[in-house]
């Protein structure tokens, strides 16, 4: 906006009550490392303004001013995006950052918790603890936001006993694209609750979720079976056997796992949610080959537990540190079986390919159990039946070449020459900018619909980032 007051600089600032702190734009000294903040430093991107508002009404107030100037909006809660779509994915948006929105409070008759939209996870977990030892389904990384998480799916190791994080929420407060306050629950502006519990930021900015909670676990068993020598072929038995362990339909809800293969080997990890007998029961040992090195460990402390998740993430996946990076997703159903000719190319693919860069992943996710048990058509996440997913992720020094870039594309190419016929869908959360025909992977069957609900709610298109839910014809 320059260094002369625009019209929009000028109406932003009346929207924060003249509060200077509560507005940035590309004049503020170091703008892109203090507010902008890009996650994937891959994609370089300068939002017209960053705000802070501290309610609702500014938040409301910013929304009509970038409405009236033809600005694009997005929402901003730990700014993880892949694509840096938290602020706007292009040049140009007005970036709504929650940070301020903290509040907390614990209905203890109902278990009914409720959450600043501007809350990170490591908040979340700890806010529910001390309010009653209660807790929600979510995912490992601290750094990451509610308000992106609860509005996308939100994944973890609770989620086959209690769900995605957005099925835990009941109720939002939400700023909608005509600059209104309203709530949206069940029985209130229910099409606004499907829309944002899946495609959040094509439809609103959250300032106040209420959840429904957990008790917290007691014991539970973190496992790791490091297989880091091996041949090709003896990893691919190592992936056959998980995937089989993972198909079965009487598989525990308890158990959580992950098979993650990176530049030194592959590992089988996880969390059981139960005794080290019942863990035993499940015989995962003499079901994996080979040379495990199996490692367990019994803990019955959930804020430890958590604490562990993302010492594990970080190692995984660089944790909340911003880098240059390229990932990519797909989602598979039961009967999107790897099958053993397509496991063995994967794996000679990994271990043949030229990848660019040393670090690199590909995880592999067990999904299903209790997210499976809500219909498709309840809410715009519409990965419903997924038993599985893989993320492929890699990272580079600067920026990211065409040889890492090409690796990662090759990956998902492998799997899918091995499933021919079969379309797989891509995780809304781990955005792949460079997917064409995004929004039909990420909501397949309910894209229609949500295209309508946007024609209905946003029909400027002001809630905006290159793969948002399009305004219905």
């Amino acid at each position: 906006m320059g260094n002369h007051p625009s019209s929009v600089q000028k109406c932003l600032t009346s929207a924060v009550s003249g509060n200077a702190s509560l507005l940035t734009t590309s004049s503020t000294l170091l703008y892109q490392l203090n507010d902008v903040k890009p996650y994937n430093l891959d994609i370089p991107i300068t939002p017209a303004a960053v705000t802070y508002p501290e309610s609702a009404e500014q938040v409301a107030a910013i929304v009509k001013c970038a409405a009236d100037a033809k600005l694009k909006v997005q929402p901003r809660c730990g700014g993880h995006s892949y694509g840096n779509y938290g602020i706007g994915g292009t040049d140009g948006a007005i970036v709504v950052d929650l940070k301020h929105f903290q509040q907390f409070s614990m209905d203890n008759s109902s278990w009914t918790a409720t959450i600043g939209g501007g809350t990170l996870l490591n908040d979340v977990t700890k806010r529910l603890h001390d309010a009653g030892g209660r807790a929600m389904a979510h995912g490992t990384c601290p750094q990451v936001g509610i308000g992106g998480h609860a509005t996308i799916g939100g994944l973890g190791p609770t989620s086959r006993m209690w769900g995605s994080a957005l099925d835990h929420v009941e109720e939002v407060e939400v700023v909608l694209a005509n600059s209104s306050i309203i709530r949206a629950s069940a029985t209130e502006n229910p099409d606004v609750l499907f829309a944002l519990k899946g495609a959040g930021a094509s439809f609103g900015i959250i300032t106040e979720f209420k959840v429904h909670t957990e008790a917290e676990p007691g014991e539970v068993v973190q496992y790791n079976f490091n297989f880091n020598l091996g041949s090709t072929a003896e990893k691919a038995d190592v992936f056959k056997a998980w995937q089989s362990i993972i198909a079965d339909p009487d598989l525990s809800r308890k158990f959580a796992s992950q098979f993650i293969v990176f530049e030194l080997g592959t590992i089988v990890y996880g969390t059981y949610f139960g005794s080290k007998e019942e863990f035993e029961s499940l015989n995962i040992t003499s079901r994996l080959p080979g040379n495990g090195d199996p490692s367990t460990i019994v803990l019955d402390d959930w804020l430890g537990l958590v604490a562990q998740w993302a010492e594990e993430g970080g190692l995984q996946i660089g944790g909340g540190v911003p880098s240059n990076f390229y990932s990519k997703s797909l989602a598979f159903t039961k009967d999107d079986l790897i099958p053993d000719g397509g496991v063995e190319a994967l794996f000679e693919y990994f271990d043949n390919t030229d990848k660019g860069t040393a670090i690199w992943f590909a995880i592999f996710d067990l999904s299903g159990g209790a997210v499976s048990d809500v219909p498709m058509n309840a809410t715009a996440f519409s990965l419903r039946d997924t038993l599985f997913y893989v993320q492929t992720y890699a990272i580079d020094i600067s920026r990211v070449t065409n040889t890492t870039r090409s690796f990662i594309t090759g990956i998902n190419k492998v799997i899918l020459d091995a499933l021919p016929g079969h379309t797989l869908g891509a995780y809304p959360g781990y955005v792949d900018p460079e997917l064409p025909d995004g929004q039909q992977a990420y909501w397949g069957a309910n894209l229609q619909q949500l295209k309508e609900i946007k024609r209905a709610v946003d029909p400027g298109d002001v809630f905006h980032n290159p793969q948002s839910i399009p305004v219905a014809a």
